[in-house]
């Protein structure tokens, strides 16, 4: 494992002055020329000890990317969040969207076994197993009626849908959604059809992985990737210095700036690829209360809190996801602090004088930040805010159930899934707890509503019951930034959770 270097958290200045103390750009220069062979270092951060490749057990970012090197799923999203073909070289519905058709390429396991119709059925039922916990997208492909799918061909496999599902696609690109061979449980050792295959790996060690020359989209470069722990994002900036490490992925904005003119590294900004927000549950005091949440929603200053937590690299949030994406409801009026009316909500709702612990991690750049900015920010609406800074390795699984208000970040994804994953009753990753039958059936009218403009009229309708009630404060979108030394080529802008995203088998190292 890499070292770590403790941070020493201060006062942070609110205003436009905090980032303006950085480094000028680098002058552009040639990126390195593609070169067959090399080691590429990655670090992550990761969960340690309790770690698997299980690919439908995935959680962190590094789970995704290390399931991106080893498996494939049937399709994945493109830098706008439309759908892109992977395994599925092709797909297509019947007339009311109750069956999908998927013809997969002629693709191998890195056993040699060709990837079948039988291996993706068998895939999407471990996923979807009742018995089975931990399993992220069951939730998306909870549409599925596996008893009537079937397998027509060695390659072409029929879904048979439980309701019309007009955007079934992105079920099957979501996060989690990896295909592997039929029978599969044993993941010690796993085998996959990536563009890499396992060779060793311990939970809490790195992952090493080596070219797998048969993949089906062309050989990468590199003879090998390793996923190297690195899990404070100093230690990550240090390992990229350093030259223990050729990619360091989610770094912070002051880092970028700091380090936009070195030339041992290049700096790779991908713009609002990040949600940030601080998440309330609905299910707890205080903010069952409607006019609790309506009030923190005004106390934020949200261009201040992009300024400070993330050093003005990215833009605000208006309390939706997704913005810039397809179906995102931008007539909404932007809301923006008004600390007077915050005042009143509290004192209407009884909660004058209000204190409340908000747990947050060094978890993802800027959580810690905003937080207290955040706090500063609710002093002068008369409410005290605690801060408590939690334990980076089980934040995110900590705060899906404890506490009341906790620091909240996203990764890219369409908006529909974000809403399968995160605001459905049933959702596996509901932080905020927001449960509404009428909003559930909302999303799944949308979901059987095969006319776009008839679909779009409905995501505009419950995006805005999400702005006037939901639990989510979305602040901010800031840029996702990852870092590679001087001679990796091949990593350019892209979201997280996208296809672009971690694709080491087009990265490479120059002599």
């Amino acid at each position: 494992m890499l070292n770590r270097r403790h941070v020493l958290l201060g006062g942070l200045a609110l205003g436009a002055g905090a980032v303006t103390a950085c480094s000028s750009p680098r002058p552009a220069s040639a990126p390195p020329q593609p070169r067959k062979g090399g080691r590429l270092r990655a670090a992550f951060q990761t969960a340690g000890a309790k770690e698997s490749l299980d690919p439908h057990t995935a959680v962190l970012f590094v789970d995704g990317a290390r399931s991106k090197a080893l498996y494939d799923k049937l399709t994945d999203f493109g830098p706008d969040m439309a759908v892109v073909p992977r395994l599925a070289r092709e797909f297509t519905p019947n007339a009311d969207a109750t069956k999908w058709r998927f013809v997969l390429r002629e693709a191998t396991f890195h056993d040699g076994r060709p990837v079948t119709a039988e291996d993706v059925l068998a895939s999407y039922a471990r996923i979807l197993d009742p018995k089975a916990a931990g399993r992220r997208a069951k939730a998306f492909l909870e549409p599925i009626d596996l008893a009537n799918s079937r397998a027509i061909d060695q390659r072409t496999v029929e879904f048979a849908l439980k309701r019309p599902t007009a955007e079934f696609p992105n079920a099957t690109a979501a996060f989690g959604a990896w295909i592997v061979p039929k029978g599969a449980e044993d993941f010690t050792k796993p085998v996959g059809s990536g563009p890499f295959r396992f060779v060793s790996f311990t939970p809490g060690q790195p992952l090493v992985a080596d070219r797998y020359d048969g993949y089906w989209d062309g050989p990468a470069y590199l003879d090998r990737i390793e996923f190297v722990p690195a899990n404070e994002e100093t230690a990550r900036m240090n390992a990229l210095l350093s030259g223990q490490a050729e990619y360091a992925h989610d770094l912070a904005a002051t880092s970028a700036r700091t380090y936009s003119a070195d030339q041992r590294v290049r700096i790779v900004r991908s713009p609002g690829g990040a949600m940030h927000a601080l998440a309330m549950k609905l299910d707890r005091p205080p903010f069952n209360h409607p006019d609790v949440r309506a009030a923190f929603r005004l106390i934020a200053d949200r261009q201040q809190l992009v300024t400070a937590a993330l050093s003005g690299m990215g833009e605000v949030g208006n309390d939706l996801f997704g913005k810039g994406y397809q179906h995102y409801a931008s007539g909404i009026t932007q809301r923006t602090q008004d600390l007077g009316k915050a005042r009143a909500l509290l004192k209407r709702a009884g909660a004058e004088g209000l204190t409340v612990k908000l747990d947050t991690a060094p978890a993802g750049a800027g959580l810690v930040e905003a937080a207290a900015v955040f706090a500063e920010h609710a002093k002068k609406a008369g409410v005290t805010v605690e801060v408590a800074v939690g334990n980076k390795d089980t934040f995110w699984a900590d705060t899906l159930n404890s506490g009341s208000i906790a620091s909240y970040r996203s990764g890219a994804m369409p908006i529909e899934t974000h809403i399968a994953s995160r605001l459905l009753t049933t959702s596996p990753q509901n932080v905020t707890k927001w449960g509404s039958p009428e909003f559930d059936t909302l999303y799944r009218t949308m979901q059987s509503t095969v006319d776009p403009q008839k679909r779009a009229a409905l995501y505009t309708g419950m995006q805005q019951q999400l702005h006037d009630q939901c639990g989510l404060l979305v602040w901010g979108f800031g840029d996702w930034i990852v870092g590679t030394a001087a001679k990796v080529g091949g990593v350019g802008q892209a979201p997280p959770n996208t296809l672009e995203w971690a694709r080491f088998d087009k990265a490479y190292v120059s002599a």
